[in-house]
């Protein structure tokens, strides 16, 4: 930025990258410039080149009532394990990410308490037979369903997230549909999107595919994502996301990118990470 832009006065704008200058007799619609951070990372179909400074992790539905005992799908006699499955990474990788300034965003379900946001289809879908509790309704002797605000809602135990953290509201399986997740994105100057969460051919591919429709680079990380469904469903998913919607790699490619990144700012010679390992 310029001594005289800076001379202008307030800047004007949440995000760092995407603000004007104002003052009494002029405007700098000029937006400073997002300095590349360049991580090569292993994955599929090819590896990766991606700018940590335009991207954004994107943790979907890590909740109690995903991945706890006594939580919704515990209560419709699921096992929760395979949800619980991504804690692990998930944990490890978001403080490196968070460390490099990539946003963490908590997309989580939260439905009203009177359903006003919820269609009938919806209802159906979690309860579609019309016995037991549903959507915003009560496990009997326990908890709201994935009410905004309420225990189901809530992220679960292992998963700690920063101050700094992003935290949007869906009340659909796709986390673009009627929130403020594609403005907050657009504001940060995001173009990269890397997905965690469960389950992974419901919510996490709705939003994914949602994410490429609207123009998004999209990368899907294999084991932080999990899904109670069978088996041959996680393999289709992972299948079409290489196929049709962008790349899949793991949270140790990632970290090992960073580490590379890391060593390389420190004047250490380059490990050749790029194209070296193939995700698989």
């Amino acid at each position: 930025m310029s001594e005289a832009e800076k001379s202008l006065g307030r800047p004007m704008g949440s995000a760092r990258h995407n603000q004007w200058r104002v003052g009494k007799a002029s405007v700098s619609l000029v937006r400073p410039p997002i300095e590349p951070k360049r991580l090569s990372i292993a994955a599929q179909p090819q590896n990766l080149l991606i700018d940590a400074a335009r991207s954004a992790f994107i943790v979907v539905d890590m909740q109690n009532d995903f991945c706890a005992k006594g939580g919704y799908l515990d209560y419709r006699g699921v096992d929760v394990t395979p949800d619980q499955k991504p804690i692990g990474p998930i944990a490890r990788l978001a403080p490196e990410l968070r460390s490099l300034g990539v946003p963490i965003v908590w997309l989580n379900w939260g439905v009203r308490t009177d359903l006003l946001n919820a269609s009938p289809s919806l209802l159906h879908a979690h309860c579609p037979d019309g016995t037991g509790a549903g959507l915003g309704e009560s496990i009997p002797g326990g908890k709201p369903i994935l009410v905004e605000g309420s225990w189901g809602a809530a992220i679960v135990d292992g998963l700690v997230p920063d101050d700094r953290d992003i935290r949007v509201t869906k009340y659909r399986y796709s986390g673009f549909w009627d929130t403020e997740l594609d403005s907050i994105l657009r504001n940060l100057g995001v173009t990269t999107l890397l997905f965690a969460g469960v389950n992974a051919d419901q919510c996490v591919m709705s939003t994914l595919q949602d994410a490429m429709f609207l123009g998004y680079d999209c990368v899907m990380v294999e084991d932080c994502v999990g899904t109670t469904s069978p088996d041959y469903c996680m393999l289709a998913t992972l299948y079409n996301v290489k196929l049709l919607y962008g790349f899949v790699t793991d949270s140790a490619a990632i970290r090992q990118g960073i580490q590379a990144a890391a060593g390389e700012a420190a004047g250490e010679p380059a490990a050749g990470n790029e194209g070296a390992r193939t995700h698989g």
